[in-house]
């Protein structure tokens, strides 16, 4: 457990929560960012603020009045970045309770994203907290891309939103440029960044194994069946393409240059000193 004070919540660890979250207004009619349902049926505002009230989350659509009685008109921007601070710092408080081993800015701020989307609880159970308390930073950054399923219709799916995510938060604790990681999409990406802000808790070892099996086993038949098929189509056309016009192109030509040659030469030493021949050569 490490010691000493709970540090601020980085500056780019929160630039990366604020990409991912997002800031969704529950009423674009009013002036100010109201409550919104997420997708996890909890009721929030601003950048991912679960709303509490007696202690409890609010969820579901028959707590609307409620949440946006709690929050009457809305809050603004700038409430809405002290509501994240405010949750970043009990989140940093429990990142540092669970770290054994000194960490640098960049390292923490991918720790705490990652902490702020599946939870310190989770994050205290998972094998990246063992491999990383066991000094493993290696084995500790690859373990971020495994949290990124979710239960859809009950089946354990790779969401892309959350695959970008996990790739990002990954990048940053290995201090490369997370940024330029953030930007590549999938082309699921918009389908999948409603969910990115689910919680997604760890699969047992077999499971994680069985799942990315079976998200990766498709994808090299997917993409080499149209290869085989398009191949063939392309190299027949160019084939036949060829052979109809390349005669066609040769006859032309060779009636077109007798012509040419024969006017030139025939016309040359012909004509007397006038503006005919003056003519003729300007011409070609």
């Amino acid at each position: 457990m490490a010691t000493g004070p709970v540090p601020q919540p980085p500056a780019e660890g929160v630039e990366l929560i604020k990409a991912f979250e997002g800031i969704p207004d529950g009423d674009p009619s009013t002036a100010n960012i109201d409550a919104y349902l997420c997708p996890a049926n909890v009721w929030t505002i601003g950048w991912g603020h679960a709303i509490v009230h007696n202690g409890q989350q609010l969820k579901g659509a028959a707590h609307k009045a409620l949440a946006r009685q709690l929050y009457p008109g809305g809050i603004t921007m700038a409430q809405a970045t002290d509501l994240l601070r405010a949750d970043l710092i009990g989140f940093s408080a429990g990142v540092q309770r669970l770290l054994k081993v000194p960490v640098d800015d960049a390292q923490f701020g991918a720790l705490l994203a990652f902490a702020f989307n599946v939870g310190n609880g989770a994050l205290a159970q998972s094998t990246l907290l063992r491999k990383l308390n066991a000094r493993d930073f290696a084995g500790a950054a690859e373990q971020f891309l495994v949290w990124d399923k979710a239960r859809v219709n009950g089946v354990l799916t790779a969401l892309a939103g959350l695959t970008r995510r996990r790739r990002t938060e990954r990048a940053m604790f290995l201090g490369q440029d997370w940024r330029a990681v953030a930007a590549q999409r999938t082309r699921s990406a918009k389908a999948a960044s409603a969910m990115a802000c689910l919680p997604v808790p760890e699969m047992p070892e077999a499971d994680r194994l069985q799942a990315l099996a079976a998200a990766e086993a498709p994808m090299p038949a997917a993409k080499e069946a149209p290869a085989a098929k398009k191949a063939p189509a392309k190299s027949a056309a160019a084939k036949t393409v060829p052979a109809k016009k390349v005669p066609a192109k040769k006859a032309p030509a060779k009636k077109s240059a007798t012509p040419r040659a024969r006017t030139t030469t025939a016309t040359a030493p012909k004509p007397a000193p006038s503006a005919a021949p003056r003519g003729l050569r300007r011409a070609p």
